[in-house]
């Protein structure tokens, strides 16, 4: 699968000193669905402003569908979509009249099926009379995404595209976002529900103080950093874990009654599942119930990022 987007070497920093980029290379493929993942004051916005041509790196270069972002700023920004967090619209502009302006920005002809196709699709065109301020927010979000289309874009950048709507709203929004890879856009999307991503996203980047940390295709990243564990729900509480248990990688929750163990769902930890529980019952351990837990993306994602912190805190010291 080709690259749309080639980000090489991109560095940003400002007169006062603050670095927000520190040299970022990521490359995203042609008709996936990537999430951009990071904290607060991580560099997404930074980085997504500079690939869609509103602000200028300080190094390097960006490609979109081979096109250079700053030498050739027309023909790369009119492969573009761009859906922003903030909702800036005319209060008082038709539905209809805001998309419509939207295609002609880019110098696209008028072209009044198209429009109507993507309202329809985007549960628009009954409110395609009403002004933006009638509109509750998820209906105003359908409308920037519909002005973000109605040029139609090779990639769409959707930056917190659920922010502030109802978790039925955000399922329609998934929905939505996968017809549209479909018909062959690209779709990045950074967001703070970390299920967002772990539901769409075909691969994950992770981007921390202005590097990125991880880019990998989204089950791969599961099988290689996901671990499981298992609890037994104790019959009886216990004060400390058994130095029989010593093998295994064993923790006693608070209140002693919760044996955890952790172990690699990868290996062949099964077996020692199997030693841990004949081990348990050899100890007369009871127990009233076990239950597992696969690590979700949430967990490796904070994971990340924590040990980021850590190698940067000791090689400042």
């Amino acid at each position: 699968m080709t690259s749309i987007i080639s980000v090489k070497g991109v560095r940003k920093s400002y007169a006062s000193g603050h670095i927000a980029l520190h040299g970022v290379d990521l490359d995203i493929k042609e008709g996936e669905i990537f999430a951009l993942l990071g904290p607060n004051g991580a560099g997404k916005t930074t980085l997504i402003s500079i690939i869609c041509g509103l602000v200028n790196p300080s190094e390097g270069q960006i490609l979109v569908g081979g096109q250079d972002s700053v030498r050739d700023y027309r023909a790369a920004r009119s492969m573009i979509g761009l859906v922003p967090q903030e909702l800036h619209t005319d209060a008082f502009e038709k539905v209809i009249t805001t998309v419509r302006f939207s295609r002609g920005l880019f110098g696209k002809p008028r072209n009044d099926a198209l429009i109507e196709k993507i309202l329809r699709d985007l549960s628009l065109w009954d409110k395609r009379d009403a002004q933006m301020q009638e509109l509750s927010g998820g209906m105003k979000r359908r409308v920037m995404i519909a002005k973000a289309l109605a040029h139609e874009p090779h990639v769409l950048f959707l930056d917190e595209p659920t922010a502030g709507v109802d978790v039925e709203l955000r399922k329609d929004m998934w929905a939505l976002v996968r017809r549209l890879r479909d018909t062959g856009v690209t779709i990045i999307l950074t967001t703070h529900y970390i299920e967002e991503a772990e539901e769409m996203a075909d691969r994950v980047g992770v981007i921390n103080k202005g590097r990125v940390m991880l880019v990998e295709e989204k089950d791969q990243l599961m099988r290689k950093m996901g671990r499981k564990s298992l609890t037994l729900h104790l019959s009886q509480s216990l004060n400390a874990v058994p130095p029989e248990l010593s093998a295994w990688d064993v923790t006693l929750k608070p209140g002693g009654h919760d044996l955890e163990y952790a172990f690699d769902a990868r290996s062949g930890d099964s077996n020692a599942v199997s030693a841990l529980l004949k081990q348990v019952n050899a100890l007369g351990l009871g127990y009233h119930d076990l239950s597992t837990r696969q690590s979700s993306l949430e967990d490796i994602f904070v994971g990340l990022v924590h040990q980021g912190d850590e190698a940067r805190k000791e090689a400042a010291a």
